[in-house]
Order: C-alpha cells, then sequence, then structure tokens
C-alpha cells in the first residue's frame, strides 16, 4: 500500500517498511487465489466501453477488474479498520518515535539484500554495490540496523524489487490489481515472488530462534509500515471522493516513478569522490 510519491517519504525507512510489509508467506498464496478467481470470473471484468472519451479514461486506470478489485478493497479496508490500525495506534502511542525509527532502520538492513539482488539482476552495478555497502556497514557499525550510520557515510537507501527489475527490462505491468495485503499488479505479484527467492530471510533454519525472529520481524514490518501512514489513510478515507481510485493513481504513480528513476540511473560503478580524487591527480 504505497501511498507516498518516490522520494517523499520521511527517510526511506517508511517505504521499506511497506517493502517489508509486503514480503509475508501469505501474499505469495494471495497472488495464486487472485489470479484463479481472475481467470474463472469472467464477470467480474469491465467490458471496454465504446465512447472514445470512456475507453480512453478505461485504458489508463488500466483496472479492468475492477468490480472485484472493489470488492476485495472493501474487505481488506475493514479488516485495517478493526484490526490493523488500532494496533497500530497503540504501537505509536506506546513505542517512543526515537525506538521506532530505529526499528524501522533495522527494517530497512534486513531488506537490503534482496535490494541488492534486484539491482544485480537490473544490471545496475553502482546502485548494487551501494546496497551491499549499506548491508555490511549498518550490520556492523549500526549495531544490527538499528542505526542508518550508512546513510550518515553517504550511502542513502534506494527502492528495488523484483517488479521494478522485471519492469527495467520492458515487462508490461498487466492489469491492476488489489489484493488483500495492497495495490498491485500482474507484474508485481510475479515480482513478489521473485522477492521471496532473493530474500535470505526465508532460508533460515530452524532453530536458534531463527525461524521466531523471521516471524516477529515481518509482523514487526506490518506494523510499524502501518503507523507511518495513519495520518495519510485517515485523511484519504475521510476527504477523498473515491478512495480506491486515488489509491490505483497513486500507486501506479509512484511505481512509473521508481521504474523511471531505475532505468536512468546511469551512474558509472566506482563512486563519485574516486572520480574526483582521480581528476584532481590528472
Amino acid at each position: 500500500m504505497r501511498l507516498r510519491p518516490c522520494g517523499q517519504a520521511q527517510d526511506g525507512q517508511t517505504r521499506a517498511g511497506f517493502s517489508a510489509y509486503r514480503r509475508l508467506i501469505s501474499r505469495s498464496s494471495f497472488v495464486a487465489l487472485s489470479a484463479l478467481t481472475l481467470a474463472g470470473c469472467s464477470g467480474l471484468r469491465t467490458p471496454p466501453p465504446k465512447d472514445p472519451d470512456a475507453l480512453a479514461e478505461y485504458k489508463q486506470a488500466n483496472d479492468p477488474y475492477e468490480p472485484l478489485n472493489r470488492k476485495i478493497y472493501n474487505v481488506t479496508m475493514t479488516f485495517d479498520k478493526w484490526a490493523l490500525r488500532p494496533v497500530a495506534k497503540a504501537y505509536v502511542w506506546s513505542v517512543p518515535r526515537p525506538v521506532r525509527n530505529s526499528l524501522g532502520n533495522m527494517i530497512t538492513t534486513m531488506n537490503e539484500p534482496s535490494v541488492f539482488f534486484n539491482d544485480v539482476g537490473a544490471g545496475k552495478p553502482r546502485r548494487a554495490g551501494d546496497a551491499f555497502v549499506r548491508w555490511c556497514i549498518n550490520m556492523s557499525v549500526g549495531i544490527g540496523g538499528l542505526i542508518d550510520v550508512a546513510k550518515m557515510a553517504g550511502y542513502p537507501h534506494h527502492d528495488n524489487d523484483g517488479g521494478l527489475t522485471l519492469a527495467n527490462w520492458g515487462i508490461p505491468s498487466g492489469p491492476y490489481l488489489f489484493l488483500p495485503m495492497g495495490p498491485s499488479s500482474f507484474r508485481d505479484g510475479i515480482g513478489y515472488g521473485i522477492d521471496q527467492g532473493l530474500s535470505p530471510w526465508n532460508y533460515v533454519p530452524r532453530g536458534y530462534g531463527l525461524v521466531s525472529f523471521n516471524w516477529a520481524y515481518n509482523m514487526l514490518a506490518i506494523v510499524q509500515g502501518r503507523s507511518a501512514h495513519l495520518d495519510e489513510l485517515d485523511a484519504l478515507q475521510r476527504d477523498a471522493l473515491d478512495p480506491y481510485a486515488t489509491i490505483r493513481s497513486a500507486y501506479q504513480q509512484q511505481r512509473k516513478a521508481q521504474i523511471e528513476a531505475l532505468k536512468n540511473d546511469h551512474r558509472a560503478t566506482v563512486p563519485l569522490w574516486y572520480h574526483v580524487k582521480n581528476e584532481q591527480q590528472g
């Protein structure tokens, strides 16, 4: 549920919280079930209108399964209202902001391996190097990611996931989907499966409490991500004429911005300071 345009998140940890939010194992089953439902429920697909203006709007929304998506949206928002939102509000009330920020930094760091592998898959070695350096610095000097020392050293967090990697290679998004865990698309659903395969936390051995840590980490990421958007979602539900359409538009715009940022990142492999040093010596 990405509602904030790219670049406007508070410090990267909010976006990472929502990325981790989507990493729950149950999401993969939702993707499969939703795809099967869409394949078998042609009556829930909106046929293209004949009016030229309406057809243009239909194509821009890219939401042929809107009747089904709205049903899933209503169920999801009901669950959020009575379960997730109260938990997130209690979390904000009971946990001081500095502690929440540290936990958000940890969630961001824990997601860096997936970002690294997607950067490699997208053919972006400089971005991959930045993600790798972030992981090494924050896991060591940053005390397991609780302190974002890498950002202080000039390596801010950047987004990447399987859906963005596929988009970088020209894979179309396919129709918009609203799944039980938030807005998505056919391409991003497949990308989520890729992320599951790239995340080392899904391969932790049983014992030593690591499986319990993995579940606790995912649940914390959900609450952390939701708590970062309490006011935004409340305002959207209160003020937007059509919250569903607003979420859809915000999601599609943000994904487009993230894809453009990935495609246009042509930085050299070595850091900028290395280039400056060589130019000065030359």
